[in-house]
């Protein structure tokens, strides 16, 4: 029998993370080089990313910087090449946790927001996991792809509309992508994060207070809530999840009026 900790090591796989140079999936970052992960970490953002890059390899990490833009599908298929070449080995699992916030009233949203939010958050994201599990496939390898959704895709609110559908969208995504990539031995789950303090939600910020108020554990998320959650999905502890997700909200989508 694995020792405990042994169950949720990534030691020796091979972490692709989009949206990696800031927020959530910076912090991803850190956790799959504490769990023993190499990584491909991928974002339009160079100058960050390339900052990250050099701060987990100073911890000892492995780690590659890749851009990526995923409004551009030359750029995907690129990104996933670039992360093959770096490893000398397709990625093992892939983190879809890319992505872009519009607030706007509904009838307020321009055509380009719309375009912009559900090209990066639904598109992009789609086309990634495609690229990705193309490659797991063909190396005939025991893949696991997640995908970063939102509190937001499972609950109606105001100014979200754009982002909200995406969300949604990728949930059922995950589900279709789940069913089908079983035989192959690839798994796919999702992990929906709420209100996490991050520079993403810096324009909800004014409005703390009551978002905390109907918050049923009573504050905004921090990054590290998700460690559990999210090496459950990505590690062998959950090597019988598939199709699943994972809700962290501090069970904001429970008490949402």
């Amino acid at each position: 029998m694995a020792h405990f900790g042994e169950r949720f090591s990534l030691a020796g796989r091979r972490v692709f993370i989009s949206g990696a140079s800031s927020g959530i999936g910076l912090h991803l970052a850190g956790l799959c080089a504490e769990a023993g992960a190499q990584l491909a970490l991928a974002s339009r953002r160079k100058d960050l990313l390339e900052k990250a890059v050099a701060a987990l390899k100073q911890r000892g990490a492995t780690a590659l910087a890749i851009e990526l833009d995923l409004l551009s599908s030359a750029s995907i298929a690129d990104a996933i090449d670039a992360a093959e070449a770096g490893f000398g080995a397709p990625i093992d699992v892939l983190v879809n946790n890319a992505g872009v916030i519009q607030l706007a009233r509904f009838t307020d949203q321009t055509e380009a927001d719309i375009d912009r939010v559900l090209d990066t958050n639904l598109r992009g994201a789609m086309l990634l996991a495609q690229h990705a599990a193309r490659r797991m496939i063909a190396a005939k390898c025991a893949g696991n792809i997640i995908n970063i959704g939102s509190a937001g895709a499972l609950r109606a609110g105001s100014w979200t509309g754009a982002y909200a559908a995406a969300k949604a969208g990728l949930l059922h995504l995950t589900q279709v992508m789940a069913v089908e990539l079983a035989s192959k031995g690839i798994r796919v789950n999702s992990l929906c994060p709420g209100n996490t303090d991050t520079d993403m939600i810096a324009d909800l910020r004014d409005n703390a207070g009551a978002i905390i108020k109907r918050t049923p554990l009573g504050r905004f998320g921090q990054p590290d809530d998700l460690d559990g959650a999210f090496l459950l999905l990505a590690s062998d502890a959950g090597r019988y999840m598939t199709g699943t997700n994972i809700t962290v909200d501090g069970g904001l989508t429970l008490a949402w009026v």
